[in-house]
């Protein structure tokens, strides 16, 4: 069973770090997701964390940076599986700029108030209303 590493980054507006995917995505294509793919086999979830955002965004963040937010379990209909899909956060220092997009049309900073016009994945659309109501979120943007 595949199993999933995803990052969202929330900047000092309390905006969120996405990705649009592009058609070509085998997963919930021409949608807007977390930073993020499958877990290696013998790899760490939270290691994946790190290697997926560097690889999509070009951000080495340090160790510890990333924090678990949870771990949902999420059907993906390319692989007609329910997959766990573990979802780490952390606080940036960052603009626009500074990401580079490696994978899908766009990875920018969201404004969280425009998610419901956005076409979410299915995975997105499960962490992020949690994510933003959490403990965790609030204290990243205060």
């Amino acid at each position: 069973m595949p199993s999933f590493a995803c990052v969202v980054l929330v900047d000092r507006r309390g905006w969120l770090l996405l990705q649009e995917r592009d058609e070509h995505a085998p997963i919930d294509p021409e949608t807007w997701s977390m930073s993020g793919g499958h877990v290696e086999e013998g790899e760490e979830p939270e290691a994946a964390a790190y290697r997926e955002l560097l690889e999509e965004t070009g951000l080495a963040l340090a160790p510890g940076t990333l924090h678990h937010h949870t771990t949902l379990h999420v059907f993906h209909e390319h692989y007609g599986t329910t997959d766990p899909v573990h979802l780490y956060v952390a606080g940036a220092d960052l603009a626009d700029a500074d990401i580079e997009c490696h994978e899908g049309r766009q990875i920018v900073f969201v404004d969280p108030a425009t998610l419901g016009d956005l076409p979410l994945s299915h995975s997105a659309s499960l962490a992020l209303p949690a994510l933003l109501s959490s403990d965790l979120y609030r204290r990243l943007t205060t």
